[in-house]
């Protein structure tokens, strides 16, 4: 039986991946996410892996029939079994597959004839075990587009939908299972578990958990999209290895933050591989993790750098405070606590600043005559001794004279929480109440936060939900969320006033690729050639092939000049002694053509010649390059220049395509951006000239198509509105050795 219109698995790469989105697009997702009913395909009492998966089933509360699969028992678990998928009397939603490998493909086909859809896989042996796992991922792939079935895995876990209360997982779940706002999506297995242990611990609500497994039909970037359409979700929680679908992601996260959906990656796997084989300046600035920070925050993607991180900071965003503004007041019981808030501030960014006089005056009246009305405002151990008054104790009232402020824009506010039922719990029922309406009445944020990263005991969690109450575990994890929250909304502001452009959006931006001239590093004269042919600003050259020629270069351009041998076997020409500066008059430019000449022929013999090309001084040098990334693809570094660019390591970074603002952003990013403005009586730059300088480079890369591996222009000369390149890099592959991206 087969789920497709012609029967048959598509015949090329292109086809295959088209159908497989088509299996795994939102609508499907939802379904298969969502079920009401589930088969346990293998289900065996003797089997832990049925035991964690039928006790989660249970934890989980689902709200249809669970049905162990099973042909040599008429009952599992205590549960009514058949003896397979076609016996059923009617579909389940679902079937969770924890047969042998070898026997997969027979519950996929059983699973399409009777009318199942969706499927989880436990099995491994595939893409992770080598070639012929890999084959075996192919033709499950190919099975699952034939026989018309939305798969997730294989080699997964499963996953957890507390609202759908769907728990088909291979873990032990908590029950009840807690709803909530954060979509958590993980390629990983057994961090799952840590996940739901930490998220349970701090009162952390979920929308989905999801573990990917080996990703060969469902993505992450697949549950992404899903996620970022689900109403319930918030904000989204990804554990990333690899990402493989560069474009989609990218395309999704910029969706995202248009919308108002926050996306937080633990993106793992940093490596600086790329810088070891790199013939360009731009390969060792741009190394993977380099790259990947760039596209995260030009697509507004937070990234963290723990699984605690991760959550604290998606549940933060999941409120939906809106933290736009970046000045901080805060109440506290603690000096101590004061202090380290203080600093963890301007760690992030975060402005705490004075208070206006009239808040002043009310804190002075309401703290004991030993404490001090400022801001961070340590209202002392006195709040123990004050009991509180219609539910608003001390600090309280502290905390509504704190969101009056006019210098303050929200209010970071210290909440302890009891380890274990008081005696009475009506009063911290009362204040907590209190608070509840502080923040619902308030017209600026309210975050709570504990001291320390300590667990909630079950009555808080209980007494903070009646109250829709969060308490942010900790003020290291707290000052980490609420920094990446404010620079989530300013790049969300960023995003919303600078919509795309042409640059970005129209074909007719990016010239039609070209198959290259030669392939590996080219001369220095071929290069310029590419450079001019779109427009980039070259300073004069000649090449010449002789003294005489040299010296009748050197008097037509105007001495003093450079001499550079030219070839494409030498990148590096300086490292050879194959290059020669500030030459003047006949006699010197002759002996300058014979020793670089010499110099190139004793390192290769394929030498084109030697450019000659006028000495340029002062000004201001800078690089600018594009190198290939081999998840993202094109890449753009910019940065002060010359010799020390990668000593200096000031760079910014942009995946292509760019327009030339985006390039006069880069520029402002460098942490040597004054020098451009002109310090010290030094010339300003024309930052504009420079953006379509370093733009006309970018088109003559992306004209080279897959075969570009790098094209570089260090350094870029620049006087005032002057600017000119002063040596280019070129390096192509051949058509055969493909894209570099996997």
């Amino acid at each position: 039986m087969s789920g497709t219109v012609d029967g048959a698995a598509p015949a090329g790469p292109a086809e295959r991946e088209a159908a497989r989105r088509r299996l795994a697009r939102p609508a499907r997702l939802r379904a298969l996410f969502a079920p009401r009913s589930v088969a346990l395909v293998g289900a065996s009492e003797s089997s832990g892996w049925s035991r964690l998966v039928v006790a989660s089933l249970r934890a989980g509360r689902l709200p249809g029939r669970i049905v162990p699969v099973n042909p040599r028992h008429a009952s599992v678990f205590g549960l009514p079994a058949v003896p397979g998928l076609r016996a059923l009397d009617e579909p389940v939603d679902l079937a969770f597959c924890q047969v042998a490998t070898e026997r997969v493909d027979a519950v996929m086909e059983e699973a399409a004839e009777a009318g199942v859809r969706n499927l989880v896989v436990l099995a491994s042996g595939y893409g992770e075990s080598g070639a012929h796992g890999h084959r075996r991922e192919r033709e499950l792939l190919d099975r699952a587009i034939e026989l018309d079935l939305t798969v997730l895995g294989p080699n997964t876990l499963g996953y957890i939908n507390p609202r759908a209360r769907a728990a088909p997982f291979g873990l032990p779940v908590t029950s009840p299972l807690r709803p909530g706002g954060v979509g958590v999506v993980l390629q990983s297995g057994a961090l799952s578990s840590a996940v739901l242990d930490f998220s349970s611990r701090h009162g952390i609500g979920l929308s989905l958990l999801s573990s990917m497994g080996n990703e060969t039909v469902v993505t992450a970037t697949d549950v992404l999209a899903h996620l970022l359409e689900d109403d319930r979700t918030r904000a989204i929680a990804m554990f990333l290895e690899t990402i493989r679908d560069a474009g989609g992601f990218v395309d999704l996260a910029r969706r995202a933050l248009s919308a108002g959906k926050p996306v937080v990656v633990l993106k793992v796997g940093r490596s600086d591989a790329g810088r070891a084989s790199a013939l360009a300046h731009t390969g060792a600035v741009a190394g993977d993790d380099a790259v990947t920070d760039a596209v995260f925050r030009r697509s507004g993607v937070v990234r963290v750098r723990s699984l605690e991180e991760l959550l604290v900071t998606a549940d933060l965003l999941a409120q939906g405070l809106p933290l736009a503004e970046p000045r901080m007041g805060v109440v506290s019981a603690s000096g101590g606590a004061c202090d380290i808030i203080a600093d963890r501030a301007c760690d992030e960014g975060i402005e705490v600043p004075e208070l206006a006089s009239g808040t002043c005056d009310r804190l002075t009246e309401l703290l004991p005559p030993f404490a001090v009305a400022r801001n961070p405002l340590d209202v002392t151990g006195f709040v123990l001794a004050r009991p509180p008054s219609g539910g608003r104790g001390l600090a309280d009232l502290c905390l509504e004279a704190m969101v009056d402020d006019p210098s303050v824009d929200f209010v970071f506010n210290s909440l302890s929480l009891p380890s274990r039922e008081p005696p009475d719990p009506e009063p911290l029922d009362r204040r907590l109440a209190a608070l509840a309406e502080t923040a619902r009445s308030a017209a600026k944020p309210v975050v709570h936060y504990s001291t320390t990263c300590t667990d909630l005991a079950p009555y808080a969690r209980e007494a903070l939900d009646r109250h829709g109450l969060q308490v942010l575990p900790g003020i290291e994890l707290g000052m980490t969320a609420v920094g990446h929250a404010l620079r989530w909304s300013r790049a969300r502001r960023r995003l919303l006033r600078h919509a795309p452009g042409p640059a970005e959006d129209s074909p007719a931006a990016v010239p039609a690729p070209r198959p290259p001239a030669r392939t590996g590093p080219w001369s220095e004269a071929a290069a310029r050639d590419l450079l001019a042919a779109h427009g980039a600003p070259l300073v004069p050259a000649a090449l010449v092939r002789t003294r005489e020629e040299a010296q009748a270069a050197a008097d037509a351009l105007g001495c003093p000049v450079a001499l550079k041998v030219c070839s494409a076997g030498i990148a590096h020409k300086s490292d050879i002694g194959g290059v020669a500066l500030a030459v003047t008059g006949p006699r010197e430019v002759g002996a300058a053509f014979d020793r670089v000449h010499a110099a190139g022929r004793a390192h290769t013999g394929d030498v084109e010649g030697v450019l000659v090309t006028p000495m340029r001084r002062g000004g201001i040098e800078l690089f600018a390059g594009v190198t290939v990334d081999p998840v993202f693809g094109p890449v753009l570094a910019v940065g002060l220049g010359g010799v020390f660019v990668e000593v200096l390591d000031d760079v910014s970074l942009r995946a292509l395509p760019v327009d030339p603002g985006e390039v006069e952003e880069m520029l402002g990013e460098l942490r040597g951006a004054a020098i451009l403005r002109g310090v010290r009586g030094g010339t300003p730059a024309d930052v504009g000239a420079v953006a379509r300088a370093v733009s006309a480079l970018t088109r003559a890369a992306a004209s080279l198509g897959p075969s570009l591996r790098a094209l570089e222009v260090n350094p870029w000369w620049v006087h005032g509105s002057q600017v000119e390149a002063l040596d280019v890099l070129v390096v192509t592959a051949s058509p055969e050795d493909g894209d570099p991206r996997p």
